[in-house]
């Protein structure tokens, strides 16, 4: 039963922070289309599919790298709120899932974003689940 439970509560997390970086994405693509690329307007860029990349415009960036942050954050936070016995210790096993799938996502999209964006969301995702679980920490006095 104690096993099932951390599953339970990492499980609480990850789709909290899957939930929302869907949410949040769609929200900004739909609020600034020409941020995304998702305008649909044919622009000079690349010969292959005639459309320019917007992921690199600094507004997109650090908007993306924000509530991916804010979303980890938010993941940490239930996973410990749901891991009742010792939330410390679910909240690093998060935090290691999600820098061994962040890290993974880099490396299949090497050479679509810059390395240091990619670099940037691998650091900010485990750095977000810690912030997260230790504010919950905070709220239950443990800190």
């Amino acid at each position: 039963m104690v096993i099932l439970h951390a599953f339970l509560a990492l499980l609480a997390g990850f789709a909290t922070m899957a939930v929302l970086v869907i949410a949040l994405t769609a929200l900004l693509t739909r609020m600034v289309p020409s941020w995304t690329g998702a305008e649909g307007r044919p622009q000079p860029g690349s010969p292959a599919t005639g459309l320019r990349r917007r992921d690199g415009q600094p507004g997109y960036v650090f908007v993306n790298l924000g509530y991916s942050f804010l979303a980890a954050a938010a993941g940490g936070y239930v996973t410990a709120w749901v891991a009742a016995a010792n939330p410390l210790v679910h909240v690093l096993a998060l935090g290691m899932v999600v820098l061994a799938l962040a890290a993974l996502s880099a490396l299949q999209s090497r050479g679509k974003q810059p390395i240091w964006y990619q670099l940037a969301l691998v650091a900010i995702s485990p750095l977000g689940v810690l912030a997260g679980g230790l504010v919950r920490l905070r709220v239950l006095g443990i800190l």
